[in-house]
């Protein structure tokens, strides 16, 4: 058995590992029609754990989502959603051309295990080649082991994002 002297970091020995094993699936194409809706229906408990207060017609909602040009994306493994992402290209008068993810989501079960990496690599491998200047998503402020993350994975805070809710809560 011979060894090699290149020196790998434990989280790249996991990133390969999680190739051969974990797909990531696109669930639109790039015009946002759904083109895997089996997985599509099968996302929906992993969602929810980011998002509970989506509709009960899961699938409609998505569709009205996807309407207003958003795509998303599964990691996949053993027939399994482990996480997801919904994300969407926008064009700004401030940074130009923008990967913007709605929502990024590891099935609590499988965190930290190397899926939500795939995802943002999946991401900005897309933005890349989309002809994108940046890639940024909006995260809650209580959202603390989540900010690790993005920091790890070269992520910066820029700005503030400020809402004013419109309509009255449903609840």
């Amino acid at each position: 058995m011979g060894f090699s002297n290149e020196v790998r970091r434990p989280r790249e020995r996991r990133d390969d590992e999680l190739k051969n094993i974990m797909k990531i699936i696109p669930i639109t194409n790039a015009v946002s029609e759904v083109i895997e809706r089996e997985w599509l229906v099968q996302a929906e408990a992993v969602h929810r754990q980011l998002r509970p207060h989506l509709p009960a017609d899961y699938l409609a909602r998505m569709k009205e989502v996807f309407n207003s040009g958003a795509e998303m994306a599964v990691a996949t493994d053993n027939g399994n959603v482990r996480g997801l992402t919904v994300f969407r290209m926008l064009e700004k008068t401030f940074n130009g051309r923008d990967l913007y993810c709605d929502d990024l989501v590891t099935d609590e079960a499988k965190r930290s295990t190397g899926v939500g990496r795939m995802l943002m690599q999946y991401m900005e491998k897309l933005a890349m080649e989309r002809g994108c200047d940046t890639f940024s998503l909006d995260s809650g402020c209580q959202r603390e082991q989540a900010h690790k993350f993005y920091f790890r994975e070269g992520m910066t805070i820029t700005s503030f994002h400020f809402v004013k809710p419109l309509k009255k809560s449903a609840s």
